[in-house]
């Protein structure tokens, strides 16, 4: 690639675009309905760290460090560091069970709308056929263009593609390797998997060590890359992208990025964390956590179906579906979506667990899901004493919903509740709908025409009162939530 010229065509785009690469500009950026609509997505985590398969996808950062877990397993079970490092990896890398018309046909049947792979996580490893490194899936390792095929493969399904970039923490990522005899040594030029290997900031002071010009341009022409070649309608960018040396290189991405989905006719998304653009100018997303209360704007929720690693490990620790699919309606319920993350092995399989999870969701949603896609907000998220923790890395901490629990969405002339733990003997009250309610605005105070229960024929006995809409339900019985379709006049 010409480096140059390239770099010419970005601020070419941008001059004459709609957008400039100012946040006045880009706070002119719109939400596509198409995302609005879709709130459940497949996040995709697979690369080099799938081979050692060990502890987390960070393999290739704490191999490195001497003393950790995986620095000790590394030499135990691979040798010296300096005899092999992670791009001995690469060649173990084969993917020889990789069929992206399978995955494509497990994310349909999950009821995924849109999916996510990480195009070049921090180990600075393409899984795309790339002109700016030849460390790339397309040319080492599996020798396919990854990208490219599940693009192929998800188009024919209809959902929609994504990518992620965690390229910028590579500045740093593997670093460590410098400390002693290992593979990682200098001279090391712009293109070398290893570069730059910087010193690691103080993780008390992110935005020590700020990444140079040099390498900046390159996370730019790298993430301009993947935008021409495979027009994603989503880029998600993982944390440190909010570094400040990293700003005016976000604005001109997200200036050409939008500029270039104006010309394809498309509407596109930009996901990023904490403050790393100006509010209002891309979708923020919360990490492994998400929102105690009711947002006005949209917002995502990532997580994975794996509470230790993104990646796959032969040790996972898996969620369970019925505990996911009640963090996807209360999520949805405060005007979110949930992109929720995979992790096949290194050749290419899902796990069956990830499997088994992902079906169980789909399942469930073929007979839930009129109140989950397409649903907007109603007066109140929902209802019950539990109470969510608000923020980043709170997934790990169980939930224990009572059947007091409700959640709230609406689409058309129907307002869905969903009961988070369906009690047994199908009893409800919704207190939310209680006649003393609707004298108090902006509280409910419309007519109940119907209800119905979604996934059964049961027409239930309702009455509403002072306190509480009551429900009593005969044939209704689940362990996962239970959604009441009430008509409303």
């Amino acid at each position: 690639m010409d480096r140059i010229k390239y770099r010419e065509e970005i601020e070419r785009v941008i001059k004459t675009g709609r957008f400039q690469d100012n946040w006045d500009s880009l706070s002119g950026y719109e939400l596509p309905e198409w995302y609005r609509k879709a709130k459940f997505g497949i996040f995709i985590h697979w690369g080099i760290y799938s081979v050692p398969a060990f502890s987390s996808e960070w393999y290739s950062r704490n191999m490195y460090i001497q003393g950790s877990k995986e620095f000790e397993h590394h030499v135990k079970t691979y040798g010296e560091h300096k005899d092999f490092g992670y791009k001995d990896f690469i060649p173990m890398f084969k993917a020889e069970k990789f069929d992206a018309g399978e995955w494509a046909d497990l994310f349909k049947a999950s009821g995924a709308k849109y999916v996510v792979p990480v195009a070049e996580h921090h180990d600075g490893f393409q899984m795309y056929k790339s002109e700016i490194s030849h460390y790339n899936a397309a040319e080492m390792g599996p020798e396919k263009d990854v990208l490219g095929d599940l693009k192929t493969a998800l188009e024919k399904e209809e959902i929609v593609l994504g990518a992620s970039s965690h390229r910028i923490e590579h500045w740093f990522f593997m670093s460590h390797g410098k400390e002693f005899d290992s593979d990682i040594k200098e001279p090391l030029v712009c293109g070398d998997f290893y570069w730059p290997s910087m010193p690691e900031p103080d993780h008390h002071d992110l935005f020590s060590a700020p990444p140079t010009e040099e390498f900046l341009n390159d996370w730019l022409l790298r993430t301009c890359e993947i935008v021409d070649r495979y027009r994603p309608k989503i880029i998600y960018f993982d944390w440190w992208i909010q570094h400040s040396a990293a700003k005016p290189y976000l604005k001109k991405f997200a200036a050409y990025y939008y500029n270039r989905a104006i010309e394809w006719g498309e509407q596109v998304v930009i996901n990023y964390k904490h403050d790393a653009f100006m509010f209002g100018c891309a979708v923020v997303d919360i990490e492994r956590g998400q929102f105690a209360e009711q947002k006005p704007y949209f917002w995502q929720t990532d997580t994975a179906v794996a509470l230790n690693s993104w990646g796959y490990t032969e040790n996972n620790s898996y969620k369970k579906a019925r505990d996911i699919i009640c963090d996807l309606i209360d999520i949805v319920s405060k005007n979110g979506c949930l992109l929720l993350n995979i992790g096949p092995r290194a050749d290419g399989s899902i796990p069956e667990e990830d499997k088994a999870i992902l079906t169980e969701i789909g399942d469930w949603l073929k007979i839930n899901g009129e109140g989950i896609y397409d649903s907007k907000l109603w007066r109140i998220s929902g209802e019950g004493p539990t109470q969510i923790e608000e923020g980043q890395f709170t997934d790990s901490k169980e939930k224990v919903f009572t059947k007091e629990d409700i959640r709230f969405t609406v689409r058309g002339s129907y307002l869905y509740a969903y009961v988070l733990n369906f009690p047994k003997d199908g009893k409800i009250s919704i207190h939310a709908l209680g006649e003393k309610n609707a004298s108090k605005l902006p509280n409910f105070h419309g007519v109940i025409k119907d209800i119905s229960i979604l996934g059964y024929e049961e027409k239930p006995q309702w009455i509403r009162e002072e306190e509480a809409l009551y429900i009593n339900t005969q044939t209704a019985a689940s362990d996962k939530p239970v959604a009441f379709k009430i008509l409303i006049d």
